[in-house]
């Protein structure tokens, strides 16, 4: 009975979603067929999750994250308009090389203390960070596990899908801080003028520190080489465990590992996968159309956006993907978009943005449901178009 009250409303969601999608398969309202490869699909992607998350949290307590956002702070140099453009930068860089749940988990807690350490408003920096954590996610298969499970339609190396996404996620970074500039940053928003850069970052050990950096650039250039994504981070994880179990094995816990995520992504996608079977199907592919031109791309993307807010971006993208005509290379593209950019309206809408949520919790920091809601609207019409746009106007 202990262990039931410990549990946080997200346990209770993830296992109440894997029992229901289990239940599905064992009473045929989803065939074992297509069960199983749903499962055979998302099976790389969580080697990937698990390790890559794994990654993250020793890589922020060797204070990789730490240092680079102090020097992030000390280059701003007390200006407001500087620091915001760097952590732009920052949260965008880390989303796209590490992946979005990485940005939620650790950068959401570096920007939050970083804030406190300094005496600057913690609300602009935590939308900074999921905001970004969503709509930078566009450029790399890694940067979003949507992206992944997008890899076989998509059939794009790395290199290449940074070659098509290029406009779209420039394009979408551009209307994020437009919107974090307004809604949060101006200095009607963010209360002061300038602020007090911190001292100079001095990790507790610097052979930790080093060897876990290594690792995260190691990981970058494995993905840039091809090197599939889950046996690239797997490989970088190991490393960085093997430098803790040598230099700091109390930090080797079983809770590094991102349970929550592996019980809630399977279930997810098993009730998806059974609703999709009796009847979502059709009604997508009427809402998306056959279109491969703008008007296909926009109404794909819309559906793509939407959907992912009413539900979560993954199950969002498997369903329409199914829903998209094999050859409609572009409209599929325009979907990415939609369930990468779209989903920050609603607190479920991506896992990165439920991560989010309770690191802000754990923190103390408080956003304003109404305002968050009315807020990512704005952006996740905007951003979704403006990227949209830009693909149809490049490819």
């Amino acid at each position: 009975m202990s262990l039931l009250r410990r549990l946080h409303p997200l346990d209770w969601l993830a296992g109440g979603l894997l029992t229901l999608g289990v239940l599905c398969v064992a009473t045929g309202l989803l065939p074992a067929e297509p069960a199983g490869e749903v499962m055979e699909r998302i099976g790389p992607l969580l080697v990937f999750l698990a390790t890559v998350i794994v990654l993250a949290e020793l890589t922020g307590k060797a204070q990789v994250f730490d240092v680079v956002a102090t020097w992030v702070a000390r280059a701003g140099r007390g200006s407001y308009p500087l620091l915001f453009v760097l952590c732009v930068l920052f949260a965008s860089v880390t989303t796209i090389t590490l992946n979005l749940d990485t940005t939620a988990v650790l950068l959401t807690p570096v920007m939050l203390a970083l804030a406190t350490r300094v005496g600057i408003a913690a609300v602009p920096l935590a939308m900074t960070t999921v905001w970004l954590a969503n709509t930078a996610s566009l450029l790399l298969p890694v940067s979003n596990l949507t992206n992944l499970l997008a890899a076989d339609r998509v059939a794009l190396a790395p290199s290449e899908m940074a070659a098509t996404m290029w406009a779209p996620q420039l394009a979408s970074i551009a209307v994020t801080m437009a919107c974090l500039w307004g809604f949060y940053w101006r200095q009607g928003r963010r209360g002061a003028l300038r602020y007090e850069p911190p001292s100079p970052p001095r990790p507790a050990d610097r052979v930790l520190f080093r060897v876990s950096a290594v690792a995260c650039a190691g990981f970058l250039l494995a993905i840039l080489a091809d090197v599939p994504l889950w046996s690239a981070s797997m490989t970088a994880a190991l490393i960085v465990v093997v430098a803790f179990a040598v230099r700091g094995r109390e930090a080797l816990r079983l809770s590094l590992v991102p349970w929550r995520l592996l019980v809630l992504v399977p279930g997810m996608f098993l009730v998806v996968e059974t609703v999709n079977a009796h009847g979502l199907h059709e009604i997508l592919a009427t809402a998306m159309g056959s279109d491969n031109g703008v008007v296909g791309m926009l109404r794909s993307a819309a559906v793509g956006a939407g959907f992912s807010n009413a539900l979560n971006n993954l199950p969002a993208y498997m369903a329409g993907e199914a829903a998209i005509p094999e050859a409609n290379h572009h409209q599929l593209l325009a979907q990415l978009i939609g369930v990468n950019v779209g989903p920050v309206v609603t607190p479920w809408a991506s896992l990165a943005t439920l991560l989010w949520f309770e690191r802000c919790r754990w923190h103390g920091t408080r956003i304003g449901l109404g305002r968050f809601l009315g807020t990512g609207l704005v952006l996740a019409v905007t951003g979704t178009l403006a990227a949209t746009l830009a693909l149809a106007a490049t490819t």
